[in-house]
C-alpha cells in the first residue's frame, strides 16, 4: 500500500486580480502558509501560468517548477477543465461557452474545438516537461441535453454521440500517450462523462485507450445520488487523481436532483466546504489507501455559504488529518511463527 500525498490545493477558485491571489509567486506563499504541500494549476489562467510558453519551452517549465519548490511546494498536476469542456460542445450550449474561448473563436464551434484540442495537447507536453504524468480535464458534452430520456432517444443516438466524442479525443489521447501523460476526466454533471457507465462507454469507444483515466470527486456523486464508495471498489484501477470536495443532498418536497433551476444555496444538492457536508471522507481515504492510490489529495473549494479563505484555511488540516500513513506490518505478526513443510502438512492433516 501507498500513503496518499497531500494536502494539495486547486488554485482555480482562488485566483483573483488582488494580491496575494494574482500571481503564482504570491499565491504559493499564501497556500504554503496554510500548510499545503502542492498546487494544482489551472492552465487557462495567465495570471498563474502561460500554457503556450510552457508547451514550447522546457526551460520556462523548469523556472515555474523552481518557483513553486522555493515555497516548499510541488506542482501536483495541471488542469485543463475549461479547454477540455470545449473539445465537444452541443450547439445548444455554444453561446454560453463563448467566455471559455478566446475572442478569435467565439461563435465558431469548429474553431473552439480545434483551439481546445491544441490546448489540451500543449498541457500534456508541459506536464511532461514538469515531470508530471497526469492531467485534469473535462470531456465536454454532445449528449448531455438528452440525459433524461424524454423525448425518447432514437435508437443509436447514444452510440453515435460517444463515437463522435471519442473521435475528437483520440488525437489528444494519442498525443498524451506519446508524452507519457494520462488524461484524468472529472466525472461531472454537464459532461458526457459524468458517472461510471458513461466512463465505460467512452473507454469502449476509444478502444480502451490507456491514457483515459478518472479524476475522482465524490461531491458530484452525492449530487447524483450515486454510491461514491462502491465507485472506488469498481473503478479504482482507473482513478489517478482525487479532488477532496464536500457536498450534501437534502431532499425536499419542492425539488430533487435537478434542483428546480434554483440558485446553489436553495438547491437540495449543493457543494460545501470540507467537513460541512455529508461525504464520508474517512471511508474514502481508507478505500483509496487500500487500493494503492498513488497520487495527491487536492482540495477543490466550492461552497455557497462559507468564504474561500476560510474554506482553504480549514481544508489543509482536514485533509492532513484524513491521510492514512499506511502500514508495512500485519497487526498480529507478534503472534505468528515460521513453520516448515512438515509442520504445515501436520496442521492440514495430510
Amino acid at each position: 500500500m501507498k500513503t496518499i500525498k497531500g494536502p494539495g490545493i486547486f488554485l482555480a477558485q482562488f485566483a483573483d486580480d488582488v494580491a496575494p491571489y494574482n500571481s503564482l509567486d504570491t499565491i504559493c506563499d499564501w497556500v504554503a502558509s496554510l500548510g499545503y504541500k502542492s498546487v494544482q494549476i489551472p492552465t487557462w489562467d495567465k495570471r498563474l501560468f502561460d500554457l503556450e510558453k510552457a508547451a514550447s519551452s522546457e526551460s520556462y517549465c523548469q523556472e515555474i517548477k523552481a518557483l513553486v519548490e522555493s515555497k516548499g511546494l510541488v506542482i501536483s498536476e495541471l488542469s485543463t477543465h475549461i479547454q477540455g469542456q470545449l473539445v465537444a460542445v452541443h450547439p445548444a450550449y455554444d453561446t454560453m461557452f463563448n467566455d471559455f474561448a478566446p475572442e478569435s473563436c467565439k461563435d465558431d464551434p469548429i474553431a473552439k474545438s480545434a483551439w481546445a484540442t491544441e490546448q489540451v495537447k500543449m498541457a500534456a507536453t508541459a506536464s511532461k516537461y514538469l515531470g508530471i504524468d497526469v492531467l485534469a480535464s473535462f470531456s465536454g458534452a454532445l449528449l448531455f441535453h438528452t440525459v433524461y430520456p424524454w423525448p425518447q432517444r432514437p435508437s443509436g443516438l447514444v452510440e453515435a454521440g460517444f463515437a463522435e466524442l471519442a473521435k475528437r479525443w483520440l488525437p489528444i489521447l494519442d498525443h498524451c500517450q506519446a508524452e507519457g501523460v494520462a488524461v484524468c476526466y472529472e466525472l461531472h454533471p454537464g459532461e458526457d462523462l459524468h458517472d461510471g457507465l458513461t466512463f465505460e462507454r467512452f473507454l469502449e469507444a476509444t478502444g480502451n485507450h490507456p491514457s483515459a483515466k478518472i479524476l475522482y470527486d465524490p461531491s458530484h456523486f452525492v449530487l447524483q445520488q450515486l454510491d461514491y464508495l462502491q465507485f472506488i471498489d469498481i473503478y479504482h484501477e482507473h482513478i489517478k487523481m482525487f479532488h477532496v470536495k464536500d457536498a450534501e443532498f437534502n431532499a425536499t418536497g419542492k425539488a430533487g436532483v435537478y434542483g428546480g433551476y434554483a440558485d446553489w444555496i436553495d438547491r437540495p444538492g449543493r457543494f460545501r466546504s470540507l467537513g460541512d457536508g455529508q461525504v464520508d471522507f474517512k471511508a474514502i481515504f481508507s478505500k483509496l489507501s487500500q487500493y494503492d492510490y498513488d497520487g495527491w489529495a487536492v482540495l477543490e473549494w466550492e461552497c455557497c455559504i462559507k468564504s474561500p479563505v476560510q474554506g482553504a484555511t480549514e481544508g489543509s488540516p482536514f485533509i492532513a488529518e484524513h491521510i492514512i500513513e499506511v502500514t508495512d506490518k500485519t497487526f498480529d505478526d507478534f503472534a505468528g511463527g515460521n513453520a516448515d513443510a512438515k509442520t504445515l502438512n501436520t496442521i492440514l492433516g495430510i
